[in-house]
């Protein structure tokens, strides 16, 4: 997103903060209802130009959204959603967008606040590399003739009682509504929106052999040091791995031995 939808969504992510600080509200059921919203928008094209149309006054199109929404979602995720077409948006496809991340956001709230948000983000992360290595299951979960009931009963046979429910629910409407993206692409946006919660960065780390905890705990202050910012390991195992270790932050990659690495990121430091 860039211009005026980047600033509608900066807006949008401080109100939905607000509300699921409240204890009132019940970010899990906010998320559901969110994505319930962001479904009928990306079906309804006609309905999401009126409510993003920069013509129309943003109090009447506010007021368009609480009649449609007041009797389907509660009131504050109607409020939600009536604050976010009082905005202006560049492309009417960003008000979705947002509307989506908003729902995954309040899940990893709802994980976050029953202090399970390192528990998803692991889940999210192995999950991934089990897709990555089974094409049958990847094609069966990205099959676009295959119904989503199938899908859902699928991905319940998978995690369920496996997983946390937010990672369930997420990988869920990932699976069913991708909406254009792709099963990776999908699960890396929402590593990263985990991450956020805490202000941390990912760093995807593959190593030959397992790293025990001194070398995570060492290697995790690091690259904290290293990026200005906490840091949450997704870690994995490739004996073919060169050089032992291979660690990507975002585009970054960094190849090399562990106590290379700390040693380059130590010297870097002081210089």
């Amino acid at each position: 997103m860039n211009g005026a939808s980047r600033e509608a969504l900066a807006a949008a992510r401080e109100r939905l903060d607000a509300l699921t600080d409240s204890t009132s509200v019940d970010a899990g059921s906010l998320a559901d209802e969110l994505a319930a919203v962001t479904a009928l928008l990306d079906r309804e094209v006609s309905l999401r130009r009126v409510l993003t149309d920069p013509a129309q006054g943003g109090e009447a199109k506010a007021e368009l959204a609480q009649r449609l929404l007041g009797t389907q979602v509660s009131g504050p995720a109607a409020d939600l959603v009536a604050g976010m077409v009082r905005s202006r948006w560049s492309q009417s496809r960003d008000l979705v967008d947002a509307l989506e991340e908003l729902a995954d956001t309040a899940d990893l709230t709802a994980a976050q606040k029953a202090g399970k948000l390192d528990d998803v983000e692991d889940e999210l992360f192995r999950f991934g590399r089990i897709v990555s290595g089974s094409i049958e299951l990847r094609a069966a979960l990205t099959d676009r003739k295959a119904t989503t009931s199938a899908k859902s009963e699928l991905l319940r046979g998978l995690l369920g009682g496996r997983a946390q429910a937010a990672t369930e629910r997420l990988v869920t409407r990932l699976v069913t509504a991708p909406r254009g993206r792709s099963l990776e692409s999908g699960l890396e946006s929402l590593s990263k929106l985990a991450a956020e919660r805490r202000d941390r960065m990912v760093a995807t780390v593959t190593s030959a052999v397992p790293l025990s905890d001194v070398q995570k705990q060492r290697l995790g202050a690091a690259l904290a040091k290293l990026y200005g910012r906490s840091m949450h390991l997704n870690l994995d195992v490739d004996p073919e791995v060169i050089g032992g270790i291979r660690v990507q932050v975002g585009d970054e990659v960094i190849n090399g031995s562990l106590a290379d690495r700390i040693e380059d990121a130590s010297r870097r430091l002081a210089g």
